[in-house]
């Protein structure tokens, strides 16, 4: 696989926003090396601080700083951070702190390190909390510009990053639009019979998806939905008003993740089907590219349930 882990497009962003906002400070777990913020401990040591395995210090910490006027990213695996959910609940979501949560490492695309290390409920607990932003790239290009935006974005932010490399599916001048879908892959009926919805490491296989179901005479539109909380409800209904379908596909447990977020809006609307490929099941350990192929997210997957979809009506 080509491309780039999006951990890693964060590593190098940070450094390009920390240069310019001298407010900005890293908060790490004992997983620099991982969450690829070592280059900013090596630049910024008066800004970096290590807390060793203890993230609900981390939290606490972080809160504090932030609401001294610091601008705080905690950086651990997306699965160890948010295990601390109560913390962050009432310790930074509930006063509103300025705190930027990076979780690496999400989804069964880590591998072989297993279940325990993967991140699978991380969207759906924080999409929980009322001021809480979710944000997804899809590949380098946008992980960069998410960054960029976070540091701007005042309030409480998750960012999930992949451990694996994705394929790049936005091109060299795109600009990170906070809160808005980005079609990729559109048909000349721009959807007419579906719209595919994918976000974080599925992008790309559901933009290929897409293209191949319409070599195959389904007019299919791939959108990568960065943006999770808030949704683009837009985009959404759009989708919806045009063929009366969504397929959403995510790394990420089956409940509160991209799935659930269209699904309300579809539901609020009255009418549409949507459906959901997810992880259905605990994780377990294994080659990345397999994982994918076992729990339903693989190319050849999407455009099975897409027909799937399409023959419901």
């Amino acid at each position: 696989m080509g491309g780039k882990a999006t951990r890693v497009a964060f590593g190098e962003a940070l450094l390009k926003v920390a240069a310019k906002n001298q407010r900005i400070v890293v908060i790490n777990a004992d997983l620099g090396k991982s969450t690829n913020t070592v280059k900013f401990v090596e630049k910024y040591p008066d800004r970096s601080f290590n807390v060793g395995v203890a993230e609900a210090n981390m939290i606490g910490i972080g809160t504090g700083l932030a609401l001294e006027g610091w601008i705080p990213f905690l950086c651990t695996f997306a699965t160890f951070v948010t295990g601390r959910f109560e913390t962050i609940r009432v310790s930074l979501a509930y006063v509103d702190a300025n705190v930027k949560i990076v979780g690496t490492h999400a989804g069964i695309a880590i591998g072989e390190d297993g279940y325990s290390q993967m991140g699978l409920e991380d969207i759906a607990l924080m999409r929980s909390l009322p001021n809480m932003t979710v944000i997804q790239p899809g590949d380098a290009i946008e992980a960069a510009g998410a960054v960029e935006h976070i540091a701007e974005h005042h309030g409480p932010v998750y960012l999930r990053l992949t451990r694996q490399k994705v394929e790049d599916v936005n091109p060299p001048d795109y600009q990170f639009e906070f809160g808005k879908g980005v079609i990729l892959d559109a048909g000349k009926g721009e959807g007419r019979d579906l719209t595919i919805m994918a976000t974080g490491g599925t992008v790309y296989n559901a933009r290929e998806g897409a293209r191949q179901l319409r070599s195959q005479g389904l007019d299919a539109r791939a959108v990568n939905v960065h943006t999770i909380k808030p949704i683009d409800r837009e985009l959404i209904l759009d989708s919806i008003q045009r063929s009366g379908r969504i397929l959403t596909v995510e790394d990420h447990g089956l409940s509160g993740g991209l799935g659930s977020a269209v699904s309300e809006v579809v539901a609020e609307r009255g009418e549409g089907l949507v459906r959901r490929i997810a992880v259905r099941d605990f994780g377990e350990s294994g080659d990345p590219v397999e994982l994918y192929k076992k729990f339903g997210l693989s190319k050849e997957n999407i455009v099975a349930e897409a027909k799937k979809l399409v023959k419901k009506d």
